[in-house]
């Protein structure tokens, strides 16, 4: 029963097991989408608050990865959003610039 215990303790192998499954699975699901976007240029179905949010919300848990310690219990946390509030902030650079300061975006404002 001990050996179960330390299994499924904050510190045992199940909570890293399932730290880096999550953590695989947020990457796996932004890099691909930042890829194409940096590829295609194309945000229009993109809704810009999302990314926004996802952002913010990244750099809030990367903040909880630093105070648990990025080689630590929050090594996990802290690097999976590095690496997807770096992708959203991306998409939402991308995003930015074809809504408000493309010529398109000016040219289309103004034939509405």
């Amino acid at each position: 029963m001990v050996l179960l215990d330390s299994f499924f303790s904050p510190t045992g192998t199940f909570f890293w097991i399932c730290g880096i499954i999550a953590s695989l699975g947020l990457v796996l699901g932004y890099v691909p989408q930042a890829i194409q976007t940096i590829r295609t240029r194309k945000t229009d179905d993109i809704a810009l608050p999302t990314f926004l949010m996802i952002g913010i919300g990244g750099i809030a848990f990367m903040l909880q990865g630093i105070m648990l310690g990025i080689f630590g219990e929050g090594f996990a946390i802290f690097w999976t959003n590095l690496i997807t509030t770096v992708c959203s902030v991306i998409i939402f650079g991308i995003k930015m610039y074809n809504d408000y300061w493309s010529k398109d975006a000016k040219n289309k404002k103004g034939k509405k």
